[in-house]
């Protein structure tokens, strides 16, 4: 049998029908057929105050669910005003659909006036979401979300981008029944690799594993390899928590420490979980590894970038490490002549090397991120910007361990991250505890949100540690000689600006402070910004 849709309820259709219960979008001229559906398939709206939220928004509440997030936008400029989150979600390999409009199917190739008119919408987002799909029918529309389901379920995570000819959202075509993306069985490896790869950790006496973001769903075979091996864990930002920075083998997010790259170029095995080990996790060129390297990726170009794999074990992370614990056996445990020769208090003496390394530079921020994780609840979200108190602080010393979550913007490097993140993260865990951390540079990015966040009247902490602009960037100069220029922001008054936008807002100068502060804002309706002066007492 066959219905007649428009082109606008056969997306709302698919969406629904592949599990997905909430989009954040901003309605516009070009997309109110869609709009007019969403309550019909039961999808929930939030309404950011600008599209590039409403990406950030999608990508903090995928990453919290691991669920494709979906934005809608109209056209032209609010499609490009979503673009940096794209470009965030590609770089960090998050699940999420964006739905737009597009010009009429017979839209000339010459510019002829109408409103949000631009020469490609589609070549445009082509460069930066993974696929950037043009519909030319309405049932197209049904297989285009099943195909962006089907990358989602098999291969690299990324953005993917819809465009629905204008015309189409409006007339109504027969269609069949929904489309679905077919179930798909995780990617393994080839035996004869994870054999090897088995023999060269069960050989090693000084192992190490190496942990990205896209060893999350394998995190308790990474834990439970590592404690076999005896193996010291490190992880990217993205990373951060699938191994509980409170164990005793974790070093916690430490790519970038130069003892730690020291320590890896004396490893003789290294083996590396679902990460690109690439510059924006290092902060440096890829370290030089003297041992060999297994790289675990479900995209096989992997193997290749940065530095290339010595053993390449290509599938889903859960399969690997399933089939590595299995093959590495017992022996490594049962014997202990064959026990790495350093193991735990090699862990804790790396630990001392590297907080030693950044001793004076993180110290201002260490007492107010102690007492931040003292009021935090294990299972909390933390979502954090590009700022200096969450790549320097909180990243290497605000422990996390799982359940609890991390959400940091690695590799694109956007700022305006943490706040509209930390709102799609609460819109989908409202029985979690979400905090923000945030400069003031960065807050300033997409500070609008307040207003979103101040009408869901969710608590949600969003926690700014002021030094007065660009802190980063003025460093940077003064370290060329040069003299800093266009980093130095007059005051803002945070906490009232919160207050302004229907949320709440006050100062912590102390750790003590700070404690309180948070503790109020957990059960707070609404946003409340905790300001940390730079020049607070620690």
């Amino acid at each position: 049998m066959t219905t007649p849709l428009t082109g606008g309820e056969a997306v709302v259709r698919a969406l629904a029908a592949h599990g997905a219960d909430l989009a954040f979008g901003i309605p516009g001229t070009h997309n109110l057929e869609i709009y007019r559906h969403l309550g019909r398939y039961g999808m929930r709206h939030i309404t950011p105050r600008h599209e590039q939220g409403a990406g950030y928004a999608a990508d903090g509440y995928a990453r919290t669910t691991g669920r494709p997030g979906v934005a809608i936008t109209t056209t032209g400029p609010a499609l490009l005003n979503i673009a940096a989150a794209v470009g965030q979600a590609y770089s960090d390999s998050v699940p999420l659909i964006v739905i737009s409009p597009g010009m009429p199917l017979r839209h000339p190739r010459q510019a002829i006036g109408l409103l949000h008119e631009m020469p490609s919408q589609t070549e445009a987002f082509r460069h930066i979401a993974a696929v950037s799909h043009r519909v030319s029918s309405v049932a197209e529309v049904e297989s285009a979300v099943a195909r962006a389901f089907t990358l989602f379920r098999t291969e690299r995570p990324r953005p993917v981008h819809i465009e629905i000819p204008l015309d189409l959202l409006e007339t109504a075509e027969p269609v069949g029944a929904v489309r679905l993306a077919p179930a798909a069985a995780p990617a393994r490896p080839a035996p004869d690799a994870v054999r090897e790869a088995a023999a060269a950790l069960s050989a090693a006496r000084r192992p190490a594993l190496v942990l990205g973001g896209g060893a999350r769903q394998a995190a308790a075979a990474c834990l439970a390899l590592a404690e076999r091996l005896g193996a010291p864990v490190t992880t990217s930002a993205n990373g951060k928590g699938v191994v509980a920075e409170s164990h005793p083998l974790s070093l916690g997010v430490a790519l970038h420490s130069p003892s730690v790259q020291k320590w890896l170029a004396d490893c003789d095995v290294v083996l590396a979980v679902g990460t690109e080990l690439a510059e924006s996790d290092l902060w440096s060129g890829p370290p030089r590894l003297n041992g060999t390297l297994i790289r675990v990726d479900l995209d096989p170009a992997q193997m290749y970038a940065g530095l290339p794999a010595g053993i390449a074990l290509v599938g889903d992370a859960r399969e690997v490490l399933g089939g590595l614990l299995a093959a590495v056996g017992q022996q490594r445990q049962d014997s202990p002549s064959s026990a790495p020769e350093d193991g735990p208090s090699t862990t804790a003496d790396l630990r001392a090397a590297r907080n030693a390394e950044t001793a004076r530079r993180d110290a201002r921020w260490l007492p107010f991120l102690a007492a931040i994780r003292a009021v935090l609840a294990p299972d909390a979200v933390i979502t954090s910007d590009s700022a200096q108190c969450c790549y320097y602080g909180a990243l290497p010393h605000l422990t996390v361990d799982p359940p609890g979550r991390y959400l940091h913007p690695t590799g694109f490097g956007t700022l305006g991250y943490a706040l509209p993140a930390a709102i799609g993260a609460k819109a989908a865990c409202p029985d979690r505890q979400v905090v923000a951390l945030s400069g003031d540079g960065g807050l300033q990015f997409s500070i609008q949100e307040l207003a979103t966040a101040a009408q869901l009247r969710l608590p949600l902490p969003v926690v700014v540690f002021d030094n007065g602009g660009y802190g980063e960037i003025r460093d940077e100069m003064a370290a060329r000689g040069d003299r800093p220029t266009g980093v130095d922001l007059p005051s803002v008054d945070l906490p009232a600006l919160a207050r302004a936008y229907g949320g709440h807002g006050t100062r912590a100068t102390t750790p003590a402070g700070l404690s309180s502060a948070l503790r109020k804002a957990l059960t707070t309706p609404g946003p409340t910004v905790i300001t940390v002066p730079e020049e607070a007492d620690q």
